[in-house]
């Protein structure tokens, strides 16, 4: 687009045909409740109703019907209807162009057709509505004001709303633009990057949602699938179909799996090669909203220095549901925190809307952004490296830590989102993935902790040994022990185990039974009538005055008393997963307990030796660490460059099985 015309920053837009159990996203007729997909005046929002029967409401009226929406950037507004655009992905986060861009003013630009008024708005950092302008429509109108971005330092969002006379009133469309050029012009700018495992058919489907929006393609050079399933992307059906619509921007790489740093640490080396000056990680198991592409590579261009720009994630399963709005890192603790108290985690659109939901007009800082969405400027990974060759877990956070430090930072845009399978049906500090989660927050405090010793990361590192232990989740803490010999033994070895080290805590895995999950509940004796059984339901954590005596009382009884031989027989109740507490779970000697994702159940025992000589050893190894942490620290400061450069990852990528789908096409 030509300068006079003016450079789009985001374009107002409605949902996707047939997807319109989110549209509270998008549109809000004005109640508390937004508008809802409803039949016959019941709540309704089966994907599969006919759509001669689909219709929108709002509250106990109808406010809109699904046909007004006519295309992705038009709808119809009926006669005597207000419809707000000050909804998460129409309204204009004003406060954060303000604060990491170069533009300081913006241009509202709005199509209309029919009567009725067009009214402006904007929010402070309280989340307090100001009428700025109404505007008269009578007939065929182009709208366009000039709106100024220096009041809003703190935060606050600009929208629009349309009020319909006596006839309806069409939006042709709407975008938000400005004057200013970007900071890095070029016309192809970006990588758009998926790691995948084994989640073919989620590929298949982000490509062809892709290749059916090419606006949110303007600025994609590459579309990159690195592949380190076993259930290949190119065998996937429909695979030929996307390879056709996408045509030579589409490439795949296979290649062993990696994990999720390999994965994507692969997507930051071809962007790099191929001079991309942005690369976008994706998730492979998610939906992703089009428009939310080019919006990160639009902020991204425009963005004073090379910034880490990412996406929000909704529930996949509950679309209105905002997962979280940003995420920072306690620096004494070095743990995943939200960066304000009154930011409600998992907020729901449905329940409130933008306009009602004062802290979500706060800018909200981060120092780091999950990398289900996350766009990475090739100017970064230039100057500090690739991601840290740790599998999963913590890769995101240490690499917008490592950037803060060099001076790039990290920007969660609102408005840009996807949506991702939740963590409320997970619990992965349980399985195979809490030696990862051990071992990689050790190596993240040891390198970029300003604490002695990692501040109190230490010491919860030991009461989280003890939780597990008297839980008797054993493999659990034989996987934190692992991780704890790992990280003693120095940097130098994470990139030679990166392929080996999952089958090796699995191994692991497979000698603790406590760690068996059936999905059948009658796989397992049932629960009897035995000496010490309790009733199932959730009890009260102990007071944290009361807790030192509690936990060491609960150790001592479960080291010196043998549990009840009739409980290691049959277990003494069966617990749901939302009561699997460590203090509930230390009650018993013997207890079914069903897993997060509600698929299977595993049966926990209690066995006295192990506790003690699992105690033992994680405090020992524990100490060492202490006496060694400042020497452990220097080293894997010292090693950092090396480790994460695209030499070693080079390195790395040539040792594995590597195809590029591409060629063999």
């Amino acid at each position: 687009m030509s300068a006079s015309a003016g450079f789009e920053l985001q374009r107002v837009i409605f949902p996707p045909p047939g997807e319109f159990d989110a549209v509270e996203l998008y549109v809000d007729a004005g109640s508390a409740l937004g508008l809802h997909l409803v039949e016959d005046d019941r709540l309704y929002r089966n994907p599969k109703l006919p759509e001669d029967k689909l219709h929108v409401v709002g509250s106990s009226t109808v406010e809109a019907h699904h046909e007004d929406f006519l295309s992705r950037t038009s709808m119809t507004v009926r006669p005597g209807q207000h419809i707000s655009f000050g909804t998460y992905f129409n309204a204009f986060p004003a406060s954060y162009w303000r604060r990491w861009t170069n533009v300081t003013d913006v241009k509202l630009k709005i199509q209309l057709e029919g009567t009725g008024s067009v009214i402006v708005f904007r929010s402070n950092a309280r989340g307090v509505p100001q009428r700025l302008e109404s505007i008269r429509v009578d007939g065929v109108e182009n709208i366009q004001l000039d709106l100024s971005l220096e009041m809003f330092g703190d935060g606050g969002w600009y929208w629009f709303e349309m009020v319909a006379g006596q006839s309806e009133l069409n939006l042709l469309g709407a975008s938000w633009s400005t004057d200013t050029k970007p900071t890095v012009s070029t016309e192809k700018a970006a990588t758009v990057q998926i790691t995948t495992m084994n989640k073919p058919a989620f590929c298949i489907d982000n490509a062809r949602v892709l290749a059916a929006n090419p606006y949110a393609l303007k600025s994609v050079g590459e579309i990159l699938i690195v592949d380190q399933g076993t259930r290949k992307v190119v065998d996937e059906p429909g695979f030929d179909e996307v390879r056709h619509l996408l045509g030579d921007k589409l490439r795949i790489i296979e290649q062993d799996n990696l994990g999720g740093s390999g994965g994507f640490s692969r997507g930051m080396a071809e962007a790099v090669d191929n001079g991309s000056d942005f690369v976008l990680l994706l998730d492979d198991d998610v939906a992703v909203e089009p428009d939310s592409i080019e919006r990160i590579i639009t902020f991204a261009r425009y963005s004073r220095r090379p910034t880490i720009v990412g996406g929000h994630m909704f529930d996949l399963y509950s679309r209105t549901t905002l997962h979280t709005f940003g995420e920072v890192v306690d620096p004494y603790r070095l743990s995943w925190v939200t960066p304000d108290t009154e930011i409600e985690y998992r907020h729901d659109f449905r329940q409130r809307n933008l306009r009602q939901t004062p802290w979500m007009h706060r800018r909200v800082d981060v120092d780091f952004n999950g990398w289900w969405m996350c766009l990475i400027p090739t100017a970064v990974i230039r100057e500090i490296g690739l991601s840290l060759p740790l599998f999963i877990k913590w890769d995101d956070a240490e690499y917008s830590l490592r950037a803060k430090e060099a001076g790039f930072p990290t920007v969660s845009l609102p408005g840009a989102a996807l949506w991702h399978v939740s963590w409320i049906d997970k619990d992965d500090s349980l399985g195979w993935q809490a030696y990862f989660h051990e071992r990689n927050r050790l190596i993240s405090a040891l390198i970029h902790s300003p604490f002695p010793r990692g501040g109190r990361l230490l010491r919860e590192s030991f009461q989280n040994n003890v939780k597990h232990l008297i839980s008797m989740q054993y493999f659990v803490q034989e996987a934190r022990i692992l991780a704890l010999r790992d990280v003693l033994r120095g940097p130098q070895h994470l990139h030679a185990e990166l392929r080996s080290k999952l089958a090796e805590v699995n191994r692991l895995r497979s000698q603790h039974p406590e760690a068996r999950i059936c999905s059948d509940v009658d796989d397992f004796p049932a629960v009897g009538l035995t000496r010490g059984g309790r009733g199932g339901g959730t009890t009260a954590m102990p007071s944290k005055k009361d807790l030192p005596s509690w936990a060491a009382k609960t150790v001592l009884r479960q080291v010196f008393r043998k549990p009840d031989l009739q409980s290691l027989e049959r277990p003494q109740a069966h617990l749901a997963h939302r009561e699997n507490k460590w203090w509930t779970l230390s009650r018993y000697d013997s207890v079914l307990v069903s897993n997060a994702e509600g698929t299977g159940v595993s049966w926990l025992r209690r066995n006295p030796d192990l506790l003690k000589s699992k105690i033992v050893e994680a405090s020992r190894l524990q100490a060492q660490l202490f006496r060694q942490w400042s020497t452990l620290s220097a080293e894997y400061r010292a090693a950092l460059p090396r480790i994460t450069s695209m030499e070693s990852w080079r390195s790395t990528f040539e040792s594995v099985a590597d195809t590029s789908v591409k060629e063999r096409h």
